[in-house]
Parts: structure tokens; sequence; C-alpha cells
């Protein structure tokens, strides 16, 4: 758990985040469309199609980071590590993520939340690549997770977030020097399943999680690499491992002996998903 600090800037610095693995074609169309923040940040998964040189064409400035191990997971991690701005917004390269909506979620933030959260379920929000069987299963794995974790979450399986900088410590990421694996995998929590720990972290944190209604468009180039039954599953798995992890905290902080010093501690205030429009 972690205190939020009772100041925070109503004119916050922006970093955008954006994981990308030979996203060249689409990054074209997209890093144009994305407001002027104090930084963009492209996390680079080795690509081989010109990634990096198209987006600093396109977009000269941008800040690279390489990623250190695979996976979205580690891409994020990477470019969390980088970001210097107030606000870190987590930015699809596939173009699937309206820019246009960034400031909802910044908005939402000066406004209180800890954590603005995209939701496609949301009224105003919706989706272009959602099929009726991937949206049951969101559905489904929605409805176990607010179960297992106490949440209201109306859109578990969606990655467009953004939250302020100073409650990763909250987070506890798997830090970007560590190894990869000898056998050429992948730590858990480098791969897909990360937008998951992210939505269980922000839970076990405390965190003020509020809603933002987002519209997902379809990607622009290429092909999508999520499978709905595989990465379903690792989601359920990811669900009941941080619940366990949320448990295993939770049972060292009472095992801990209490020292009186004579002072309240205020408890950070938990509003789970709870929908922010302005």
């Amino acid at each position: 758990m972690t205190l939020r600090p009772a100041l925070r800037s109503s004119n916050p610095t922006i970093s955008i985040v954006v994981p990308a693995r030979n996203e060249a074609k689409n990054l074209e169309v997209i890093l144009p469309q994305l407001p002027q923040v104090h930084e963009v940040i492209l996390v680079d998964g080795n690509s081989v199609d010109g990634t990096v040189e198209t987006a600093q064409r396109v977009l000269p400035g941008i800040k690279v980071v390489h990623q250190t191990r695979k996976g979205k997971g580690n891409a994020l991690a990477c470019g969390f590590e980088a970001a210097t701005g107030d606000i870190i917004v987590m930015f699809d390269a596939d173009g699937s993520a309206d820019p246009a909506e960034i400031p909802a979620f910044v908005e939402t933030l000066v406004k209180g939340a800890d954590v603005a959260k995209g939701s496609r379920f949301r009224k105003g929000g919706g989706s272009e690549d959602l099929t009726l069987f991937r949206s049951g299963g969101n559905l489904g794995l929605n409805l176990i997770c607010n179960i297992i974790l106490g949440t209201k979450y109306s859109d578990l399986c969606y990655g467009y977030n953004a939250f302020w900088r100073d409650v990763l410590p909250a987070i506890e990421l798997l830090d970007s020097a560590l190894p990869a694996p000898a056998n050429g995998g992948m730590l858990w929590g480098d791969g897909f399943e990360i937008e998951t720990i992210l939505t269980c972290r922000f839970a076990a944190a405390k965190l003020r999680v509020h809603e933002v209604p987002s519209f997902e468009k379809n990607r622009i180039h290429g092909e999508s690499n999520l499978n709905a039954i595989s990465d379903g599953i690792r989601v359920l798995k990811t669900i009941f491992d941080e619940k366990r992890r949320e448990n295993a905290a939770l049972a060292a902080v009472r095992s801990q002996p209490i020292v009186q010093t004579g002072e309240a501690v205020n408890a950070p205030i938990r509003i789970d998903a709870e929908q922010e429009v302005a």
C-alpha cells in the first residue's frame, strides 16, 4: 500500500509510453496525431522494419528506449523507468487507441484519480475490434476479477491507461535490469499478462481507479498477436496469482509487531473503477 501525495500539479507534465515491435507503418500514421506533451517514449522491441527510424522521422525529438528482454510487459517497464513526466500514458502503437482521448485521461487524474483506466464498456466507449466471442470472454473474466479482488471494473482486458508516475513504487513491476531466462522464455510479467497485472496491483495498492470511456479502433496495419483462448487462460492465471501475492503481502504485514507512535496514520481510500467524466 502507498500513501498518495497530498499535492499534485494541476498542470502536470505528460509522458506517453509507446511499446512497439515492427510497427513502422502504424507509427507513420499515429505518432503525428499525438498531442504536444513533455515527452513521447518509443520502446523498441528489436524491430527490423525501420520502426525506430520512422518514429524519429515523423516525430523529431521522440525519446527511444530499447527493451532489455522481450514481451510487452518488459517494454512497458522499460518505458516507465525512462519516463520523467508527472503522468504516464500507456499508448499502443497499432492505431487502436485514439490520441484525442488523452486529455480526458489527464483531466480525470488532475481531478483526483490515481489511475485513469480506459473502458470500452462505459457509456461513450466501444470497440471496432471486439468480436462477440472475445467480448463475452472479457466480460466473464471481468466478473471473476471483480469477485476475487472486490473491485468494480467494467473492462479488465484493456490496456489504454494513464496514471501518476508517483504510484509506480506501489505497482512493483519487474526491474528492467533483470536477466532474461537462459532458455529463451519470458519472465512472468514480461508478456501480455502485464495489463491484468497492472489492473490487479492498482486494486491491491488501494489506488483511486476511475474509468474513462474509450473507443477502441481496428489496428491500422498488420495483425494482432493476441489469441482469445490462450490469452484468456493467461489472464485467469494472472488474477489468481495476483490474489495470492496480495494475500501473502497482507500476511507479512500482519506478522509484523505493532509499534505505538502516538500518531494517526491515514490509510488511502479506495474507490474502485469509479467513472470520472467531465
